[in-house]
């Protein structure tokens, strides 16, 4: 047995506690390390290599990634493209879980980077706080939604990347980097990061006072109700989600999600040609509504309504394959009408889409640094050539509104083309030199689209 293939088999024998030369990182008996093979969420990526470190502190995060040539961030594993892949070393942030502060004073709160929002918002609500703004997934962790611009819905309400207050992240060197807004351009272009600038331990979030809220569906909106009206539906509520399938020019279902006071009035029986919902319903119609959160105008916490999905079942549908791409919220009719065009194309292999909106932010790798968006995402079947052949249409279409895809999940967009969208690139890379100037952080995905 050659030397490689020992320290390989010795690896899995001893339960995955050596780091050793073959993962390209210095030996330590400190960290846990696991010889595992994984896969992305919905299980259309395996990841390039089977080393996978669980620091459980700050400190064994930067043991890993002094010793390590080459590593990445591993968090709730939702990416549906290889952002976050690596063919040498992943450093998961699961057992990074917890709540660190709440600070009444300042009304923020500090976790841990690999805490999923779903897991800490209950602490939030008993101390009497809410997050602004949550994904429709609240399986999710905090790191990998805010390093990818990650958002939930709302005109109103930017990304969750723009809830961050201040940050905490080890550099290649394994130095612990402190940043708030105190810290200027800095702090605007670590917060959506991309995995760059190292591997997030912390992350400090605004917090508001908690809040209850309900929501309504309203069933099959006329499309055309859009072109003159698109501004006055997002209007309806606190967050609005368009659902379409592209088939007969309808919108399938408008979930309206409010903020719930003891006087409201009963929601209005019709929304510019849609009917109210008589029953909870899930995003694709024919699917259980058991796994998402209450509809029908019952009131509930702000974590139980804001996201689509419930934390304890199974997130969307599964098994699929998701796009996103956002444009400029002045376009939102003509860029869905663009899309429309393609829909005997895209229906057959299409779960549904959502349509929603994001306020601008002044984050310098987000989606919506400086631009209210709308964004229109593709839940797909699992059918892979299918759908990347799809991609590239839509991209076209949406080429004219000064499309840009959503960082973690898949795109065809031209590197050249994707990089023009970003104003601000060429400071985020001088900023990713100052923290990673060897690399070390890098994979086939940045050096694709970033360099």
């Amino acid at each position: 047995m050659n030397r490689k293939r020992f320290l390989q088999t010795t690896s899995i024998i001893t339960g995955g506690l050596i780091l050793s030369d073959v993962t390209g990182c210095r030996s330590s008996q400190k960290v846990e390390m696991k010889n595992e093979h994984l896969s992305n969420w919905a299980g259309n990526l395996q990841y390039s290599t089977n080393n996978v470190y669980y620091p459980k502190t700050v400190e064994e995060v930067q043991e890993v990634v002094k010793r390590c040539n080459k590593v990445k961030a591993l968090g709730s594993k939702h990416s549906f493209n290889t952002i976050a892949n690596s063919k040498d070393n992943f450093i998961s942030l699961s057992d990074l879980n917890k709540v660190v502060s709440l600070d009444k004073a300042n009304n923020t709160i500090t976790i841990e980077s690999g805490t999923r929002y779903g897991d800490f918002a209950p602490y939030l609500d008993q101390h009497g706080y809410a997050l602004e703004n949550l994904a429709s997934l609240p399986h999710i962790t905090v790191a990998g939604a805010t390093a990818t611009g990650t958002h939930g819905s709302g005109v109103t309400h930017g990304n969750l990347s723009s809830q961050v207050a201040a940050i905490e992240f080890v550099n290649a060197k394994g130095d612990v980097i402190n940043l708030s807004k105190k810290d200027g351009d800095k702090f605007y272009g670590a917060i959506v990061n991309l995995g760059a600038v190292g591997i997030v331990t912390k992350a400090t979030l605004n917090v508001i006072p908690t809040f209850k809220m309900k929501q309504v569906v309203y069933m099959n909106m006329p499309m055309s109700a859009l072109k003159d009206h698109f501004a006055d539906v997002e209007s309806k509520g606190y967050s609005v989600s368009l659902f379409t399938t592209w088939a007969n020019k309808n919108i399938n279902e408008v979930w309206v999600k409010s903020v719930a006071n003891d006087n409201d009035s009963p929601a209005p029986h019709e929304l510019f040609g849609a009917t109210l919902a008589t029953k909870n319903m899930h995003p694709v119609q024919e699917q259980s509504a058991e796994n998402t959160t209450d509809q029908m105008g019952v009131p509930g916490t702000w974590y139980e309504r804001m996201p689509h999905f419930k934390m304890g079942f199974k997130p969307s549908t599964g098994k699929e394959l998701q796009a996103e791409f956002f444009v400029p919220i002045e376009h939102a009719y003509d860029a869905i009408m663009a899309v429309e065009t393609l829909n005997e194309k895209i229906t057959p292999h299409l779960f549904i889409t959502e349509i929603r909106t994001i306020k601008a932010d002044d984050l310098w790798m987000s989606p919506c640094y400086k631009q209210t968006s709308v964004a229109i995402h593709f839940t797909f079947k699992q059918e892979t050539d299918a759908v990347m052949q799809l991609l590239p249409l839509i991209e076209q279409q949406l080429m004219p509104f000064n499309v840009k895809p959503h960082w973690a999940k898949l795109f065809t967009l031209d590197p050249k083309i994707l990089q023009s969208r970003y104003q601000k690139l060429a400071d985020f890379k001088q900023l990713v030199a100052e923290y990673d100037p060897e690399g070390k952080f890098r994979n086939d995905f940045l050096e694709k689209n970033l360099y």
